[in-house]
């Protein structure tokens, strides 16, 4: 609109101005704003909402955490990606909620209570886990790992690596090929079946405290190869040089991995002396006599207290080694020799041992081939030993006569609260009998801890005062 002017120009009037005006001329109107009726206030981002949303989305880049307020650093860990780098979040982020997000999000079955309750622990052990049991010699790049060490050996305490896999096979055409370019005919048609070693990444945990292993394929279905579970004596040196050199290892376990006699020396020579091992598994392996006795030597000269040698060809011989140094330790607390062979001539070599071992609580010779004889040795052992409360003989032939030894030899006895005769042949109503016994035991020892709880220990402040 314009209005003329005092030298007859124009000039035109805003037309904000011309509604306030026409506004002021309307006596029946007192107040009005017109605005978009979908906006509000309330949807202009505060300053600080738009920093936090700046920081997460630039955190790959410039992680700013340590320096927000407490209440800023919640909103920022519960907006972040859960796939950002390591090398960024690893030792900067120990929030609990974000490490939960990382394993729920990449795991369907967990149980936190193996990782000592800790979600960063788990996210840190199992990812490297999966590193180890998906890694290949001579194809997966090796600074998967080495690059993964300074990120996760502050939180890693347990390993358990149930698959390793081999080399892939070269072609033995290829191979031959590459070999007579060379003008090589050495080595022909071998290829390296050694697997990961894992010296420089257990030696550098130092808070590795437990170690499981088994050497071979999961389900490799069609393309089985017997090489596939080939633990190899190269491996096993690699191996039984690491593990001494962890010093903080308090469990080593090596299950289904094919290990024999030389195997379990070579092993057992680098455990001897260790400052810490307490629990060694060599379970379902190819031990045999020499192996055992092996075993009986490092029994005496380590900390030992649960040894587990079950599923192997140990004989009457390799029992009587380890009933040897049983009759002279003060550490075991726990014997495991279920399905092996050792026979009544082993039998009763861990029976006599028996008589003078004051620390062992649990012995487990089921499936051994035993019969009367052991029975009646161990009735002596039963009738003398006060240390014994768990003594396994299922799956024998110890007989009717041989049951009512041993039930004999518990007349006396306030210690066994655990005694499993499962298909030995001991008769319906001798295992009856022992049962009843057992059980009053068991019963006995329940009520004796509710009436004399352990002490506790006292609190800093009082065990000064005192």
């Amino acid at each position: 609109m314009e209005q003329p002017t005092a030298g007859g120009r124009t000039r035109s009037i805003p037309s904000l101005y011309l509604s306030q005006a026409s506004l002021t001329a309307d006596p029946f109107y007192k107040h009005r704003i017109i605005a978009d009726p979908e906006w509000s206030l309330l949807t202009v981002p505060r300053l600080t909402e738009l920093c936090l949303q700046h920081i997460v989305h630039n955190f790959e880049k410039n992680p700013i955490l340590d320096c927000l307020l407490p209440e800023h650093q919640r909103k920022v860990l519960d907006r972040l990606s859960t796939s950002l780098p390591l090398t960024v979040t690893a030792n900067l982020i120990s929030d609990e909620d974000y490490w939960k997000r990382c394993c729920t999000e990449r795991w369907q079955v967990y149980d936190i209570s193996n990782y000592g309750d800790s979600w960063k622990r788990m996210f840190f052990e199992r990812h490297l886990e999966n590193i180890l049991k998906c890694f290949i010699p001579n194809t997966t790049d090796p600074n998967q790992v080495l690059e993964l060490i300074p990120l996760c050996k502050d939180y890693v305490r347990k390993l358990e690596v149930d698959q390793f896999l081999p080399p892939v096979k070269v072609d033995q055409k290829e191979e031959r090929d590459d070999l007579s370019d060379t003008g090589s005919e050495s080595g022909l048609g071998e290829v390296s079946v050694h697997h990961y070693d894992l010296g420089v990444l257990i030696t550098s945990l130092p808070h590795l405290e437990e170690l499981h292993l088994t050497y071979g394929v999961k389900d490799c279905g069609m393309n089985f190869e017997w090489n596939l579970f080939n633990f190899t004596y190269q491996d096993c040196c690699n191996l039984a040089v690491a593990v001494k050199m962890c010093h903080n290892l308090k469990v080593f376990k090596l299950t289904r991995s094919q290990v024999d006699d030389d195997k379990t020396r070579l092993l057992v020579c680098n455990l001897l002396d260790h400052p810490s091992l307490v629990e060694l598994d060599l379970s379902h392996n190819l031990i045999r006599d020499k192996g055992a006795q092996a075993v009986g030597k490092l029994i005496n000269c380590s900390k030992l207290e649960i040894l587990n040698l079950c599923n192997n060809h140990i004989c009457h011989l390799g029992a009587q080694a380890l009933a040897q140094a049983l009759a002279e330790n003060s550490t075991l607390i726990s014997l495991n020799l279920r399905l092996n062979c050792v026979e009544d001539e082993g039998g009763e070599a861990i029976g006599h041992a028996l008589l003078t071992n004051t620390t062992l609580k649990s012995i487990h010779l089921g499936s051994n081939n035993l019969s009367e004889p052991t029975a009646t040795f161990f009735s002596q052992v039963l009738a003398q030993n006060t240390t014994l409360t768990s003594i396994n003989f299922s799956c024998n032939h110890l007989g009717l006569d041989g049951g009512k030894q041993l039930l004999d030899g518990l007349a006396a006895n306030k210690a066994l609260t655990e005694f499993d005769l499962r298909l030995a042949e001991v008769g319906q109503e001798t295992e009856y009998l022992i049962h009843q016994i057992v059980w009053a035991n068991r019963e006995a020892a329940r009520l004796g801890s509710l009436q004399h709880p352990p002490a506790k220990p006292l609190c800093r402040k009082h065990s000064r005062e005192q």
